[in-house]
């Protein structure tokens, strides 16, 4: 059963799931879109933590930008071998995402690497630890949308375009631009869970010695630049009632992946939509992560994908959660 919450703390978490201001007094900015004492604001963050609804806040990092590239991991696991598995991809420090799916591929995790390393070899290092069947490596070929949002109602129920943000980040990225000591310095302490204190980024520019305004004016400059995506709360979808997690796979003709990828990004239950590399063991390459309360509902959104797209249905896979293993923002270290 999902968390019951509030009006207003529905409000909150659409605001902060989307950008959390990045201002000297964040709470008290959250105060004049929410009409709650700052205070308040502080208390039902967290208490929304100590539920579990709010998983942290922190920024959402263009890996790219920071010198790492990232791939998608499918792992054909013997039941007899999945808990090892589990435990060993989950304890990895660059695995972000694991879910155990209802599919002969049963183990399924994004992994990141910085590109000074071979990250095929580290993925069949991982592979040959767990004495896996089969192992698919899958980096995205192309980005059509990133980033979950999760509409709870409410006043503040608009949807942030992350097709933009996508575009505005990707276009960005093939700019080569050295990150400054200074930037480093802030995106290494940006990297972790924001303190709930009236003036937060006090805190983390004074472990840097940096004037809090400095400090501020270079995370504005990060996201100017692409380099980082958005600051933001990142939530527990299941707490909240979107219970049903499916990853659509299309075996898709390639003079018409582009147009197909564009249309479903602009789906608001898809959180995630890549063009991938295949294999000759998985020849789908258009992906896309949907997020529903029902597994009918999903079902409902793949037929509007498809009437929308003429995307063939019998290119498709789709591939249920069965039980989520890990879900958190990788720390880059930079």
């Amino acid at each position: 059963m999902p968390i019951k919450i509030d009006n207003v703390d529905k409000n909150l978490l659409n605001i902060i799931q989307a950008e959390f201001p990045l201002s000297r007094e964040p709470f008290a900015a959250l105060e004049l879109r929410l009409s709650v004492n700052r205070n308040e604001v502080i208390q039902r963050i967290e208490s929304l933590k100590s539920r579990g609804i709010i998983r942290l806040i922190g920024p959402v990092f263009n890996p790219r930008r920071l010198g790492y590239r990232t791939t998608l991991v499918a792992m054909k696991v013997p039941v007899e071998r999945l808990d090892k598995a589990k435990q060993i991809v989950s304890t990895h420090p660059m695995v972000s995402h694991c879910y155990e799916r209802d599919h002969d591929f049963n183990l399924w995790f994004t992994l990141a690497m910085p590109v000074t390393e071979d990250i095929e070899s580290e993925v069949h290092k991982l592979g040959s630890k767990i004495k896996v069947e089969e192992i698919l490596n899958l980096p995205a070929v192309r980005i059509f949308k990133i980033g979950a949002y999760f509409n709870l109602g409410g006043s503040y129920a608009s949807m942030p375009n992350m097709v933009d943000m996508v575009t505005h980040s990707n276009r960005l990225s093939n700019i080569d631009s050295e990150i400054s000591p200074t930037d480093r310095a802030v995106i290494n302490e940006l990297q972790q869970d924001l303190p709930l204190n009236e003036k937060p980024f006090d805190l983390m520019s004074a472990r840097l010695s940096i004037d809090v305004d400095k400090f501020l004016s270079r995370c504005q400059a990060l996201l100017q630049c692409g380099i980082m995506r958005r600051f933001s709360a990142a939530v527990n979808h299941s707490k909240l009632g979107f219970t049903a997690n499916a990853m659509a796979c299309w075996d898709t003709p390639t003079d018409i992946i582009e147009a197909a990828g564009n249309k479903i990004a602009k789906f608001p239950e898809i959180s995630h939509c890549y063009e991938r590399q295949t294999s000759h063991l998985w020849p789908y390459n258009l992906f896309a992560m949907i997020h529903a309360v029902t597994k009918e509902t999903c079902r409902a959104i793949v037929d509007r994908i498809h009437s929308e797209t003429g995307l063939d249905k019998n290119g498709l896979v789709l591939l249920f959660s069965t039980k989520e293993i890990k879900k958190t923002r990788v720390r880059y270290t930079v």
